[in-house]
């Protein structure tokens, strides 16, 4: 799009900031977000993003990209793949921006080798509480700022323009999805995978895995080439993850371009579009194919919210009303089986979702106790460098039953997240309370940079804005 229009969003940006009251609280003048924690209505005026959306420039040779803070990735990967480049992690869904990965944190089947998709930033400018735009870098007078962005979620400020690292990339990706009959079989065989960059002799490019039982789970393996042939598509009368299941003890294969790759989650939402009936064939052959990807099937959401068609549907047939439990946690990679084990024993959700990843060990550690106390790294969210973790994602809800305090199930998977040395996502409920989300997400190291970049408290403080009280 250009720096010029760049820097015409930029003013009106700056311009709906000084606009807003100063009693009032800054946020985004935006209708659509990617969170599914409950948010408080907000009647004062927001900041006008609406000359963000784009890709200002694509350096083909030095492989990087600048991009506005409220560009889908969509966009982005539309841009990128027209040079044979892709960011180094997509996350699934087609409308995350890329400021909403970085600073709400991102994750997808590459994560395993190129980390989460804040650490391919180079240099980011950030609107801070202030009221200033300021560009930070992991070595400049605001690399504290740099560090902190990640799971920050707008707290300390919004990205404007980011610039990050992007990676040649194949025109096809041929999967092997290869089955387990137990969860500790597919940690040992992910634990190998992340070390060796391959299976079975063949170079492993992406990796992620599902969990549909105790008995029955699959690790797909993903290889970019450049080799002709035949291809599926699972945007029409196809369902993605029920193409992983079979019953050989040889792996299944199948090949998708790059896009339909970088995409095959969103055409049904992971498995959440059965939800609205999508998957059943005969109410998917008059669906709309525009309409079978994760933007609409938010709007459904958006409806069930406001008119609650979901819990009076349970009243109606006499069912007890249900608990939303959207969550994605990390836990490090010995701990997938016992974790996915007391799950499915306590939690009726299937299938689950499965992508190890790891940080990509950047030199700003000097060593592992260092890393440990957080001086240096990502203090939002502290995972230990030279470590495997696995996000394990499940998105559905369970039934809520009388007597119990809300989101019992929620806290329950909050405490034994905890238990097994693990972190949560919090773009969903959360339940902590103050002591014990301050030892997760950065406590003392957050309010230090709050002070200092949010001085008069114009932003959300991350604590109110994440969790969920009544």
């Amino acid at each position: 799009m250009g720096q010029d229009r760049h820097e015409a969003g930029v003013r009106t940006l700056l311009s709906s900031y000084r606009a807003i009251p100063d009693a009032a609280t800054v946020r985004l003048a935006k209708k659509t977000s990617n969170l599914f924690r409950a948010r408080p209505k907000n009647t004062a005026p927001g900041l006008d993003v609406s000359g963000l959306g784009g890709v200002i420039s694509i350096d083909p040779v030095a492989m990087t990209a600048d991009v506005q803070g409220m560009c889908t990735y969509e966009d982005l990967v539309d841009a990128t793949l027209h040079h044979g480049l892709s960011p180094l992690v997509v996350p699934q869904l087609k409308t995350i921006t890329l400021g909403g990965a970085v600073t709400g944190l991102g994750i997808e089947s590459t994560s395993f080798r190129n980390g989460l998709p804040h650490e391919s930033v180079l240099e980011v400018d950030i609107l801070t509480g202030s009221g200033d735009i300021v560009t930070a870098t992991a070595d400049n007078e605001y690399s504290d700022l740099f560090h902190a962005f990640p799971n920050s979620y707008g707290t300390l400020g919004y990205s404007t323009r980011l610039r990050i690292e992007l990676e040649r990339v194949h025109p096809y990706v041929a999967l092997r999805h290869v089955r387990f009959h137990d969860v500790e079989s597919v940690q040992e065989v992910m634990t190998r995978i992340v070390a060796d960059r391959e299976y079975d002799g063949e170079r492993v490019d992406y990796l992620d895995g599902v969990v549909f039982t105790g008995s029955e789970a699959y690790l797909t393996l993903g290889r970019g080439t450049d080799e002709p042939g035949p291809v599926s598509d699972y945007t029409d009368d196809r369902v993605f993850y029920r193409s992983i299941q079979h019953d050989g003890a040889a792996p299944k294969r199948d090949r998708l371009t790059i896009r339909d790759y970088l995409w095959r989650w969103d055409t049904d939402w992971f498995w959440c579009s059965r939800a609205f009936g999508a998957q059943n064939p005969r109410i998917r052959k008059f669906w709309p194919k525009k309409y079978l990807r994760s933007s609409f099937y938010w709007k459904l959401i958006a409806l069930d919210q406001k008119y609650d068609i979901a819990d009076r549907l349970e009243r109606r047939k006499g069912n007890p009303i249900r608990e939303r439990v959207v969550q994605d946690i990390e836990v490090p990679v010995e701990n997938t089986a016992a974790f996915v084990d007391w799950f499915l024993r306590e939690i009726p959700i299937e299938p689950l979702w499965l992508c190890p990843l790891r940080l990509r060990e950047p030199d700003g550690y000097s060593d592992a106790s260092e890393a440990d106390a957080g001086v240096r790294g990502w203090p939002l969210y502290p995972l230990q460098p030279h470590r495997t973790y696995v996000n394990i994602g499940f998105w559905s809800s369970v039934p809520i039953v009388d007597g119990e305090p809300e989101g019992a199930a929620n806290r329950r998977i909050e405490r034994t997240v905890t238990e097994f040395d693990g972190h949560k996502s919090l773009y969903s409920d959360s339940f902590y309370d103050k002591d014990e989300f301050d030892a997760l997400y950065g406590g003392e190291k957050y309010r230090l940079l709050k002070k200092k970049y949010d001085p008069d408290s114009r932003l959300l403080d991350l604590y109110s804005k994440a969790v969920h009280r009544r």
